[in-house]
């Protein structure tokens, strides 16, 4: 099935000629309204007007979240604020956000991109689709929900969170197709087990997971447990969100919306083009995206092209599923999380020491994240009342901060190994 066949099929030169006719327009719209871009071009003697191949864009200068999060909240916007219809972020590496924009035309875009991701999932207009995503700042829910409700499927906003209503919900409302992480599937499918419900009884049919790293050992215990067709995709809301890449029904390979992103697989120190198939982080480059366009900005996620057709008929190229990150962000139940945010609740927290350690564990299959914080030589541990309120005070304010909830165990000051280097700030024992 397809959303955009004319598009999703295009034969490969004629996508090639789209996508650089959608550069050009890009780097003279970026080179003329944002002062980071129009800067650096000038800096290196780019002329928009002189890309004449998709090869040169080799010469462009790279883009990361340390621009971005320089230039918060605006400053990377190719247009007037009166142009965005919506504002939307992802956590950066302090305790402020990085701050995107979509105008009218990039929501209708964003919807067609989710609508084709959701259709090579298998959905269809017979569809109710469960979103068990949180809603608010964080793309992952509206995205798919726009693509959903433009494909014709009925969608339930059902967010995140109480997994037995969440089932409930299944039940009742006879959901046929559910999306979110899939720990927090995994975690559905135990907490049926413990409520006694057949999932032989439900209607569940598809699962389209995303937003953290997966194995194909636990795409088999999904299907298994779940009894559906699991499929995979990708956003990152500094480009857009979901909508990306996603999984047909071959599920071997995510297929880029090449049409709306120019990819590159490149080597994380030198960021030279890596050999097709090697691994290697992807660079993306916006082609249609109006309000908050990127040029060659670095995910930071490890990735690889699948070579060869697919069966399926697309004519995109597939990436591998995510195999990891090139710098020590980690993803927990769906939010981006980076050390030093945790860090700098520490900082602001009286009492306790930014010598810190993030354990991450999987417990019945949701992550679970605990920061062992060391407190200052004048902490009174014989004083109880004052120890539980350092460790509420902790865990408050990593939740108001970060968005996600973390354990908090207090240790004694310089308890936490030390070493030379780079201090080990984040023991991930999850196994994807």
């Amino acid at each position: 099935m397809f959303w955009e066949q004319d598009l999703e099929c295009m034969e490969r030169g004629e996508l090639k000629q789209l996508q650089l006719e959608r550069l050009q327009s890009t780097l003279n719209r970026v080179s003329r309204n944002v002062p980071l871009y129009r800067n650096r071009f000038d800096e290196l003697a780019l002329d928009p007007d002189d890309f004449l191949s998709l090869d040169d864009v080799r010469r462009l200068p790279f883009t990361t979240k340390e621009d971005i999060r320089e230039h918060y909240p605006y400053g990377l916007f190719a247009v007037p604020l009166r142009e965005v219809v919506r504002l939307q972020s992802s956590s950066g590496t302090t305790g402020k956000p990085t701050v995107v924009g979509y105008t009218k035309n990039d929501l209708g875009k964003w919807t067609d991109m989710c609508a084709r991701i959701l259709c090579a999932g298998g959905l269809c207009r017979d569809d109710v689709l469960q979103i068990a995503y949180a809603y608010g700042l964080f793309t992952g829910g509206f995205g798919l929900h726009y693509g959903a409700e433009r494909l014709g499927v009925s969608v339930i906003p059902s967010s995140s969170g109480n997994a037995r209503r969440q089932i409930m919900i299944m039940q009742d409302y006879r959901t046929t197709a559910l999306t979110c992480t899939p720990s927090y599937g995994l975690h559905l499918a135990d907490t049926m087990m413990d409520m006694g419900v057949n999932v032989n009884t439900l209607t569940l049919k598809f699962g389209l997971f995303g937003a953290e790293p997966w194995s194909e050992a636990m795409r088999e215990e999904l299907q298994e447990r779940l009894n559906i067709v699991a499929t995979d995709n990708y956003g990152i809301s500094e480009v857009l969100g979901p909508g990306i890449a996603g999984e047909c029904l071959e599920r071997n390979g995510l297929h880029m919306n090449e049409d709306h992103f120019f990819l590159e697989i490149v080597d994380p120190d030198s960021g030279d083009p890596v050999p097709e198939g090697d691994i290697g982080e992807l660079v993306l480059t916006s082609l249609t995206k109006e309000a908050f366009p990127v040029i060659r900005f670095r995910t930071g996620d490890l990735t690889r092209l699948v070579p060869g057709d697919c069966p399926c008929g697309r004519t995109h190229q597939r990436i591998h599923r995510v195999l990891g990150r090139t710098d020590d962000m980690f993803t927990l139940r769906g939010i981006n999380v980076f050390p030093s945010q945790v860090e700098q609740v520490l900082l602001a927290v009286e009492g306790a020491e930014p010598h810190y350690q993030i354990l991450l564990e999987r417990d019945n299959h949701l992550d679970k994240a605990t920061v062992h914080v060391e407190v200052s030589d004048q902490f009174n541990w014989d004083q109880l009342g004052k120890h539980q309120e350092l460790l509420e005070l902790v865990q408050k304010r990593l939740s108001s901060e970060l968005g996600v909830s973390f354990a908090v165990k207090l240790v004694e000051n310089k308890s936490l190994e030390r070493g030379e280097g780079k201090a080990k700030r984040v023991i991930d024992k999850r196994s994807f």
